[in-house]
């Protein structure tokens, strides 16, 4: 069953309260969060406060995405102030192995992403260590991007590895997700999806939700 995460990247700050209780209300179980520090990326988002804030808000599992340069020394910040599941990138990291040891240790779930044009094959001496696997397909910094097509054969080459344990790890999707990009995605083998302008920026919250995630669900059945 695939997992719709909503990014409040695309909500309205100003109500931000009430359009978490509109996803959960449409039953959303999870809700994305991506910050950004204007150095890897060029825009800047939200500090481990404002995740604090989340968290008073509602009880939907926080999958917080640090699009951080070396994010070492802020990662307990963001998992006191209320992160279940911490996603950092292998191209901000000097050493990654030590960065995965240490989410584990202050005890959230473990998530790596990949940029589009990083390889899959830079996994393969961490996926053991990871709860997920966030493959990006747009480049990331903002919101409301075209999904890159070029990025699919990438998340079937992810999967195949993620078959290969003897585990289960989540292969995330972020950028450009909407009711035509997503039943590509999870035939490729993607089960948590991150949607923002697709869901956020519509004029109906629930029924874009509930529209995205049917759509999900029924192509779920049909994953090659």
């Amino acid at each position: 069953m695939a997992i719709i995460a909503p990014s409040i990247l695309a909500a309205d700050f100003a109500n931000l309260k009430h359009q978490l209780s509109l996803i959960e209300q449409a039953g959303a179980k999870w809700v994305h969060i991506d910050v950004m520090d204007g150095h890897f990326v060029p825009n800047i988002t939200f500090g481990p406060a404002i995740i604090a804030a989340v968290r008073k808000m509602t009880k939907l599992f926080l999958d917080v995405h640090l699009m951080v340069h070396e994010p070492d020394f802020i990662i307990p910040k963001y998992r006191e102030a209320g992160a279940d599941l911490i996603t950092v990138h292998v191209e901000a990291i000097a050493h990654l192995y030590r960065t995965l040891q240490l989410i584990k240790h202050v005890g959230a779930r473990v998530g790596v992403s990949l940029n589009p044009a990083t390889s899959a094959h830079c996994l393969e001496p961490i996926i053991s260590e990871v709860d997920l696997i966030l493959a990006m397909t747009v480049n990331p910094g903002f919101g409301g991007q075209e999904f890159i097509p070029a990025i699919v054969p990438k998340l079937a080459q992810i999967d195949n590895m993620i078959r290969a344990q003897d585990r289960a790890i989540y292969l995330e999707v972020d950028g450009g997700i909407d009711s035509q990009t997503a039943p590509v995605v999870i035939r490729s083998g993607a089960n948590v999806l991150v949607a923002g302008t697709a869901i956020f920026k519509q004029d109906d919250i629930v029924a874009a939700f509930e529209q995205l995630n049917n759509c999900c669900q029924s192509d779920s059945e049909n994953r090659i």
